[in-house]
């Protein structure tokens, strides 16, 4: 993991102006955070921040890709979602400083991986400043609640197919590349790691994939799966 010091940020750069939590804050409200940030890389494997840590810093996620995780007392690992460029990690220690140790550990998913982060002092100095703020961040937290309360619903109500095709398409939607055959999507996850997101066991994500794939709907390709029927895929994850 390598540093840097908050100087080394260009106003071009600002990594604030590029997520959903600060897209109502003007350049220059923007601006008066960057004497606050740091920067640091990781490499694929490395642990951005780790269960039952005790910080209370807010991470942006700058470059690459980020997976939660969780270890259960017997050393089982738990796949909990995936983290694009231009979303926020582990804001819960921020906004509930008193509410206990991290929950989940953030895992780059690759080398390269570049994040910001923002300690809880900084912030909240600076939110006494711009109090409306404030507000658009509670309308980002309350959409990924709705999030998670969605995704809680479709473990209950979803078959496993369902919630594959749904996977997969938002899987697409993030990460997708054009290709000529379709939609590549390089998620890069291990068979254990897919049916972990899904929720499900790999055993049973592979008959769906499988089934998937001699319908002519997707093929597999490594660590990558191209769509080539996204509406089969839709109408599939609505039954």
């Amino acid at each position: 993991m390598s540093v840097d010091t908050p100087n080394m940020f260009s106003d071009e750069e600002n990594i604030l102006l590029q997520t959903a939590l600060f897209k109502q804050v003007s350049p220059a409200e923007a601006e008066e955070l960057i004497p606050h940030l740091k920067r640091a890389v990781f490499d694929k494997g490395d642990h951005i921040f780790s269960e039952g840590d005790t910080d209370q810093r807010m991470y942006l996620l700058e470059r690459g890709r980020v997976k939660l995780i969780r270890t259960s007392a017997d050393d089982r690992v738990q796949l909990l979602s995936i983290h694009a460029p231009g979303e926020v990690l582990g804001e819960i220690p921020v906004f509930d400083p008193h509410g206990g140790p991290r929950t989940a550990s953030a895992v780059a998913m690759g080398n390269g991986t570049r994040v910001v982060w923002l300690e809880h002092d900084a912030l909240f100095s600076w939110l006494d400043e711009h109090p409306r703020v404030a507000i658009d961040m509670l309308q980002v937290m309350a959409n990924r609640q709705r999030a998670n309360n969605e995704r809680i619903s479709d473990l209950v109500f979803m078959d496993v197919p369902a919630r594959l095709a749904k996977t997969l398409l938002n899987l697409g939607s993030r990460f997708g590349e054009p290709v000529e055959q379709g939609l590549k999507v390089p998620h890069d996850l291990t068979q254990e790691e897919l049916a972990q997101l899904v929720g499900s066991s790999r055993e049973t994500v592979n008959k769906a994939l499988m089934d998937f794939s001699n319908r002519g709907w997707i093929a597999r390709d490594g660590r990558s799966i191209v769509i080539f029927q996204p509406g089969m895929l839709i109408r599939r994850s609505r039954r």
